[in-house]
Parts: structure tokens; C-alpha cells; sequence
């Protein structure tokens, strides 16, 4: 969220104490990219700032009033399209599970159209679990959300792969969260996962046990 003017700084000073320094990535939240003007941006890509990582988490409006992401699915994939614009390369996440199983199928179908609409170099998906205190974590514990199992979360992310369309994404499923890895090259090798997750869901491949899975 710092100024351009000050991240500029810093970038300078990289490339001045670290000429040998090849890439400076950067996590980017939406609002703090949406608050830059696009020649902000292009600047800071000048400057040596090669990749952002963005977090759309679901590309459903109503998933993300109840987490409260503060922006609209529109609004991260304005800010997504803006690294992209600048030059830099894009990398999303985006969370299984997120939406319970009431919102499962808008969440993986929607999410799938933002993802899309921005055709990231990167997309990372991860599996939803709670370890610390949240808001979210109590509406669980308290019976007001819904934790999906791995057979669902494995329906929910093969409807995700069969929507999207996002040409020469790199895709990975492969975090500690996971249910089931899953990684290829999108669309070449989106039947080679969706094939994968039936296996899962034919019980040919077992998923993940629980107490592997980590945030």
C-alpha cells in the first residue's frame, strides 16, 4: 500500500546493493493495486518489479461479502488485468471450499469466469482448513458454516477446471492444503487433472489424510 514514489525507491535500491538481484516479486492486495494509476505500475515494472500475487480467493460475489474481502469479483479482476497491462506477470489464488457446499457450485463456476477473464501466468489453488481464530473459523465451530469433506471439495474443483479457459496458465493444486495434487498447464492438460480428481472421486487415488494437510 506504500507510494509508487517509495517503492520506486526501494526497487532502485535493490538493483544499486544487488546488481546480481534477477527478479523483485511482490504480494498485491486489490486495493492496494486499484489505488495506483496504471503509469504507476508500468513504472515500478520498468524499475525491475517482474510478478504480482494477487488474491481473488473466489470469483463470486456473495462468497466474498460473507468473508469480507472488501472488493467485488469485478474489482479484483480490474486490478489483475492492470499488472497485466503494466507488463508484469500474474499469479492467483483462489480457495476451495470457501463457499460451502450452499455456494459450492456458483463459487467454482464464477471463480472459473475470473479467472478467465484474466488468464494469469500463475493460479494457484488452495483447500480451505482453520488453525487460527477467525470469524469464519467460529461461524464453523458454532454450526453456522459448513467445512466440505475431500469428495467435495474434489466435485467442486473439477467443476472449477471444466469452466475455465484461461490458455497458457500454469495451474497448481500441489499446497499442503490439498486434498488431492494436481498440476499441469491449462487448457492442454485440464482433462489430465479433471481425469485425476475422478480417480479420487472412483476411489483409485487416496486423498490427503488430515493431519497432513497444513495452512
Amino acid at each position: 500500500m506504500c507510494r509508487p514514489e517509495h517503492m520506486a525507491e526501494i526497487l532502485r535500491y535493490i538493483k544499486k546493493v544487488f546488481p546480481e538481484c534477477e527478479r523483485v516479486t511482490s504480494y498485491g492486495s486489490p486495493a492496494s493495486i486499484l489505488c495506483k494509476k496504471q503509469e504507476d505500475l508500468n513504472m515500478l515494472h520498468d524499475l525491475g518489479l517482474e510478478m504480482i500475487y494477487l488474491g481473488l480467493e473466489s470469483g463470486s460475489d456473495e462468497v466474498l461479502r460473507r468473508i469480507n474481502k472488501g472488493e467485488t469479483a469485478d474489482e479484483i479482476v480490474r486490478a489483475g488485468l492492470m499488472v497485466k497491462e503494466a507488463g508484469m506477470k500474474l499469479s492467483v489464488t483462489c480457495i476451495a471450499g470457501l463457499g460451502s457446499l450452499e455456494l459450492s457450485e456458483e463459487h467454482a463456476i464464477k471463480t472459473a469466469g475470473a479467472l478467465s477473464r484474466m488468464k494469469p501466468e500463475y493460479i494457484g489453488l488452495l483447500t480451505l482448513l482453520f488453525e487460527l481464530p477467525t470469524p469464519l473459523m467460529r461461524d464453523w465451530q458454532e454450526g453456522r458454516f459448513y467445512l466440505m469433506n475431500p469428495i467435495e471439495i474434489a466435485h467442486e474443483t473439477l467443476i472449477l477446471l471444466e469452466h475455465i479457459d484461461s490458455e497458457g496458465s500454469v495451474f497448481r493444486a500441489n499446497h499442503a492444503s490439498n486434498y488431492v495434487n494436481l498440476a499441469g498447464t491449462l487448457n492442454q492438460d485440464r482433462e489430465a487433472m479433471c481425469a485425476r480428481l475422478r480417480k479420487a472421486l472412483e476411489g483409485k487415488i487416496k486423498f490427503k489424510s488430515e493431519q497432513y494437510r497444513a495452512r
